[in-house]
């Protein structure tokens, strides 16, 4: 992992508390308002400027900053900071019709009409020089401006096209990539269905076509999108930079239910380091559509977004204060959910909570989008768990700058989840993502802080590494020297199957055939719903594999057909490696093998940030019914009372004790 930045927000003091604001909604006498709820609910960062392109540049060569300059200076006076935007996510309706190749085209080759947000094509010449001059006069007019603590480049980066200027870039995305055409003929395995090209004018983006396509095209787009989109970001982040220097950029990315879009490690290698800064969106999926708890949800996107920090401190850029309308059904969260959520994200590293929006609005598609401040006013639920969450921050400034302290991790490699998912896969279900979120969420049940990281990163700090599915795989190598040097390796089924063009290694398991000791004779995957037996009492489902062990010891068995091997053990060096060769229905068994057990109840959330002069923090959340003893020693910042390891948390109620030195030394 990169060296931790600690100092992400130098600008802000102590925690960031806020949410998105977007005063050109509402009457300027509404303004002092919201300035006064505010500061009252201790609000201390506000996001402005994110779709109010049109404000500023209303029409062609016209620009007009006055209204802009009012929220600024109104925060200013109000001693609060601005997370300052670049307006550039969402075109008007006046730089549609000038510019009309903007618009993008869906991959049926149907130009999409305005009408909505994030209405571009990021290929798209006109709308690449429109952001950078946006950007470049923001930040001439902004950089020195009191109010502002940081900029935000365009908004949750998702959009692709597939036109005609979206496929002159891949083709020259691809020559940088493979070099020639025979390079990418070979990458691509064209000699399969007569695909060869034998010019470059021949190759298309993936747009419909009458029969599977090309599973390579397929992941070479993702990858290109992912990098067309990163070079957007890029180019404005770049452009203020070169005017505001000193304070940190950040855009933020979508950890929301399957986040792997893009490839957010790659983009992380851009937004860590001076003046950069992590920072993410998480909206929760309704728990009647999850088999994953809201509170392990929470973990796995906070973990996430450390991950892709490199393990430095991070920021939630969005959170739901209540209900998210775009949701399938309108739910809300529970009394004291959102105080418990909210320091739970601090808890794993976040430098504070920020919630979409600070007010509800009256109109737009997202009126009935949850606020800090809701339609019900300031005598509401929300808003009092707003003012009662900012009084904690306030008392938290310390923990700024410490990090979390992690005993395992969990693997994602967004380009293995995108290639475990192009077509022609033996099985439709064994999708990659909420496997690694399923494993996460049976961490999390355990106690266990986990990271969530790039498989190419240093793992030796880590006592387990879990890769629940590692499609792609060049090389064991990596992970070889994790468990020679005396690492626990987990590793799901129907991994290291293919190499990083998505041929099909010889021999499966492929590239761990001799890491795990163990030949896959062939693959056997399950009908949806079904479960298969193994001899230890467990299941599977999903997905099953004729497996024989080579250098392994059998654990468990399968007692029907493949009726092989299931889970296998084998030692390597100081360590050992364990290969699954089906998904367990229940992780439970497999946690109690590797000696993983509960040190404390399940739902009592227990999480340790640490400074680099020793001094740590335990942020105990009680997610249960029940007072929990929590056993630690010092004093809790949020109640100022001592605790001693006889002291109780009672039910849903939260502590972050800040250790005496004698606590230093454990870990969690």
């Amino acid at each position: 992992m990169p060296h931790p930045n600690t100092d992400i927000i130098p600008t802000i003091e102590g925690l960031a508390y806020g949410g998105d604001y977007n005063p050109e909604q509402w009457p300027r006498e509404v303004w002092d308002e919201d300035v006064r709820l505010m500061r009252d609910a201790g609000v201390n960062l506000v996001s402005v400027n994110i779709f109010a392109w049109a404000g500023i540049n209303p029409g062609p060569g016209e620009w007009d900053f006055a209204r802009l300059d009012a929220i600024m200076d109104l925060l200013a006076g109000a001693g609060i900071k601005a997370d300052l935007a670049t307006a550039t996510a969402s075109p008007p309706p006046w730089f549609s019709q000038r510019h009309p190749e903007t618009l993008p085209v869906n991959a049926e080759g149907v130009r999409l009409n305005p009408g909505a947000r994030a209405e571009y094509c990021p290929h798209a010449p006109a709308y690449q020089e429109a952001v950078v001059e946006m950007a470049s006069r923001l930040a001439e007019r902004y950089a020195a401006h009191p109010a502002l603590a940081m900029w935000h480049v365009g908004n949750e980066y998702y959009r692709s096209c597939f036109c005609d200027l979206a496929a002159d870039a891949f083709r020259a995305w691809l020559r940088d990539r493979h070099g020639s055409l025979d390079g990418l003929n070979h990458a691509w395995g064209t000699t399969f269905w007569s695909q060869t090209f034998t010019d470059w004018s021949q190759v298309l983006p993936p747009r419909i076509s009458a029969e599977t396509p090309n599973p390579g095209l397929v992941l070479d787009w993702r990858r290109f999108g992912s990098d067309a989109l990163l070079a957007l970001f890029r180019s404005e982040a770049d452009a203020i930079a070169k005017r505001s220097p000193d304070k940190p950029i950040t855009t933020n990315l979508m950890v929301t239910g399957d986040f792997s879009g893009l490839d957010y490690h790659r983009w992380g290698e851009h937004m860590t380091g001076p003046n950069r800064l992590v920072a993410t969106d998480h909206y929760l999926i309704p728990e009647h559509e999850s088999d994953i708890e809201w509170p392990a949800q929470v973990a796995f996107g906070a973990d996430a977004s450390r991950g892709l920090a490199g393990g430095s401190p991070w920021l939630l850029m969005e959170q739901a204060a209540n209900s998210s309308a775009w949701r399938r059904g309108y739910f809300a969260k529970r009394p004291g959910d959102q105080l418990r959520h909210s320091l739970s994200y601090v808890a794993r590293g976040s430098e504070g909570a920020m919630f979409f929006q600070w007010r509800a609005s009256r109109y737009g598609a997202e009126r009935y989008h949850s606020a800090m401040l809701p339609h019900g006013g300031p005598d509401s639920k929300v808003f009092r768990e707003v003012k009662a969450f900012g009084a904690q921050l306030q008392r938290l400034a310390e923990i700024k700058g410490s990090t979390v302290v992690s005993r395992a991790a969990v693997l994602l490699d967004f380009e293995s989840c995108w290639a475990a998912a192009t077509p022609g896969q033996p099985s439709s279900d064994m999708a990659s993502y909420p496997e690694i979120r399923r494993w996460h969420a049976a961490l999390w049940r355990r106690g266990v802080t986990t990271d969530v990281v790039n498989p190419a990163w240093d793992l030796g700090g880590y006592e387990f590494v879990f890769a629940p599915h590692l499609y792609l795989l060049d090389s064991d190598a990596h992970l070889r020297g994790y468990v020679e040097r005396g690492g626990t390796l987990v590793i799901g089924p129907y991994s290291g199957i293919a190499d990083r063009n998505e041929h099909v290694h010889p021999g499966p398991p492929g590239a761990i055939r001799d890491l795990v000791g163990v030949r896959v004779e062939e693959f056997a995957p399950l009908p949806e719903g079904a479960t298969i037996a193994l001899d230890d009492g467990t299941e599977g489902r999903t997905w099953s594999e004729a497996a024989h062990p080579i250098d392994a010891d059998v654990v468990a068995s399968f007692t029907e057909y493949p009726s092989t091997g299931a889970v296998f053990r084998r030692r390597l060096g100081d360590g050992e490696v364990w290969y699954l060769a089906t998904r367990p229905t229940d992780l439970g068994p497999l946690l109690d093998r590797l000696g993983i057990t509960a040190d404390a109840p399940a739902g009592l959330e227990l999480v340790r940030r640490r400074h680099a002069d020793g001094r740590t923090y335990l942020f105990a959340l009680n997610h249960t019914g029940a007072p929990q003893r929590v056993d630690a020693t010092g004093e809790d910042l949020l109640s100022g009372r001592p605790w001693t390891p006889a002291s109780t948390l009672d039910a849903g109620e939260t502590a972050v004790i800040r250790e005496r030195a004698a606590a230093r030394t454990r870990g969690r």
